[in-house]
């Protein structure tokens, strides 16, 4: 029902419980998709209910709207990257592909290549990069 969800708990119950769900139980809240710790989930909770509220959260559309101050049409891995640098504050290469799903030591140039795009779209400054870490600058 979560296959491929990264989601953050501190509660060890709920762990156990995400993770017969399917979803991926991640120790880093910067590494999660959902910090399921901030989900208002009314008990008792069916399936569907827990589905529906972290569904909801990783519908980026409230970040993304933050982010650009009106409503935008991104691909999903550009929304995905913008939605993980503003979540983080910024993230190196291989925190930034492991956060989208990528192994840390992949052959793949499709982050460099999203970021290029995004860059090309909203300008240069828009994604920066400050020692190695990627960071939202401004549009």
């Amino acid at each position: 029902m979560l296959h491929g969800i990264k989601i953050y708990t501190s509660d060890s119950v709920w762990r156990h419980i995400l993770s017969d769900f399917g979803a991926t139980v991640v120790d880093d809240i910067n590494m999660a998709d959902v910090d399921f710790d901030t989900l208002d989930i009314k008990l008792p909770a069916s399936a569907m209910d827990i589905n529906a509220a972290i569904m909801s959260a990783l519908d980026g559309t409230g970040i993304l709207n933050a982010v650009f101050k009106r409503p935008v049409h991104l691909s999903p891995l550009h929304a995905r990257i913008v939605i993980a640098l503003y979540k983080s504050g910024g993230l190196n290469n291989v925190d930034l592909r492991i956060a989208l799903g990528y192994a840390p030591d992949v052959s793949t140039h499709t982050v460099d290549t999203a970021i290029y795009q995004l860059r090309k779209t909203f300008g240069r400054d828009f994604i920066i990069n400050e020692n190695g870490v990627y960071k939202l600058g401004r549009i």
